[in-house]
């Protein structure tokens, strides 16, 4: 079927044709000045109308045109003839999450300060690079970008000698960027000692990368309200996969999967729907909504709800707000036997319904359930565990890695 009769009508005297233009498919026309008429936008005029499309009035379908929302599937008609609402509607998470720059130049150097673990087999590098991220809003751009120590993207990096091997990306929690404790808690010598490289990346805003004056790690993320709150979770997603580029194109490593805890699990999970090149995705205690997170922690959920209900707005407006940035917006570029989700029975900081509206939404993909909260991890060594088993049933791991390996750390290093 073609829906050219039912595509939105405009009258040809209201177009600007100063800006404006006339062409046809392959340059083949039947008209000399050209077959249609082209309205190019400009980045901010794209996606005001991408939002107008979503938010319009429309017809109702019938019973029997329901398998236009299927498109392709259907087996009736071309992708790209399908209704433009219906397009604007499916959510592509490249019309936001823009893919780096190619041959972005990363320094590597030892790693001088607290490298805690030092394989004998390997080495601990120290990371950095210059992001290239540009603000996706325009008008973030002079306040964004003018927090230099930001731009300078940095992370540790443990390899073997004889590598290239499969490569773990791990993404930290929110204020948590200290080395130590994230080779702890994400048992980093443990799936080293398996055979893996293992890299961990410092989030827009966190330690070296804090703004000045910043009271705390993390403080800038959300510092600047949901505006600030889209850039860094772009940002984050930036220069991940501009790592992921440079591990696989310069590096040449055979694999890259990435596992990320709290704030780190919420950018795996958008890193999901943005990176198809990931080997998986692995996010521990996921935040999934962040407008519903933070009005649900006490008492700034309070105050937040106040402040919204004095400019008549509710949780329906912030949640629009931070949509473009909500892993439940996109569908995941993974297949769902490539994803794996770790979630807490007691967390009141990211509390179980993320965990539950991710996995109905990745189309119920593993899942480990583990009796904690946010902080507490109680049984941590098992979920370890079962992640490697399901990166042993993916072929990341060598294949007798996790029978050959002792279990890994219940406490921290001293």
């Amino acid at each position: 079927f073609f829906f050219d009769a039912i595509s939105p009508i405009v009258r040809a005297e209201s177009i600007n044709m100063d800006i404006a233009f006339r062409a046809s498919r392959y340059d083949k026309s039947e008209q000399e000045e050209g077959d249609y008429i082209n309205c190019p936008f400009t980045k901010d005029e794209y996606y005001a109308f991408l939002n107008e499309l979503r938010t319009a009035e429309r017809i109702e379908l019938h019973s029997f045109e329901e398998s236009i929302k299927t498109g392709v599937k259907a087996g009736q008609f071309f992708e790209g003839c399908l209704p433009v609402e219906i397009i604007a509607e499916r959510g592509d998470a490249s019309a936001f999450f823009v893919a780096p720059l190619h041959g972005v130049r990363v320094e590597a150097g030892p790693a001088r300060w607290f490298p805690r673990f030092e394989p004998e087999d390997g080495t601990c590098e120290a990371l950095s690079f210059d992001s290239p991220f540009q603000p996706v809003n325009p008008a973030q751009h002079r306040s964004y970008l003018r927090h230099r120590d930001n731009h300078r993207v940095r992370a540790r990096y443990w390899r073997h000698h004889d590598g290239p091997r499969p490569t773990i990306l791990a993404l930290h929690g929110f204020t948590a960027d200290f080395y130590l404790i994230n080779e702890w808690f994400f048992a980093l010598p443990w799936f080293y000692r398996m055979g893996c490289d293992v890299l961990l990346m410092t989030l827009p805003f966190h330690g070296e990368r804090q703004t000045r004056h910043s009271p705390f790690s993390g403080h800038g993320y959300f510092a600047g309200g949901p505006s600030r709150i889209n850039e860094a979770a772009a940002q984050s997603v930036y220069d991940a996969r501009v790592l992921v580029d440079w591990l696989l194109e310069a590096r040449r490593v055979p694999a890259v999967g990435a596992m990320g805890v709290s704030l780190g699990a919420f950018t795996t999970a958008l890193l999901a729907a943005a990176e198809p090149r990931l080997a998986f995705a692995v996010p521990i205690v996921p935040v999934t909504s962040l407008a519903d997170l933070v009005l649900e922690w006490q008492p700034i959920g309070v105050l937040l709800n106040g402040a919204l209900a004095a400019v008549r707005k509710d949780l329906r407006v912030a949640r629009r707000m931070l949509a473009v940035t909500c892993p439940l917006t996109y569908p995941p570029a993974l297949p769902r036997d490539r994803l794996m989700i770790v979630a807490g029975v007691g967390d009141r900081l990211a509390p179980p319904k993320h965990s539950r509206v991710l996995w109905d939404h990745w189309d119920r993909p593993r899942i480990h359930w583990f009796p904690g909260s946010h902080l507490l991890h109680m049984d941590r060594g098992e979920y370890m565990v079962e992640i490697a088993r399901f990166l042993h049933d993916l072929d990341f791991l060598e294949p007798n890695a996790l029978a050959d390996s002792e279990p890994p750390p219940r406490s921290l290093p001293r």
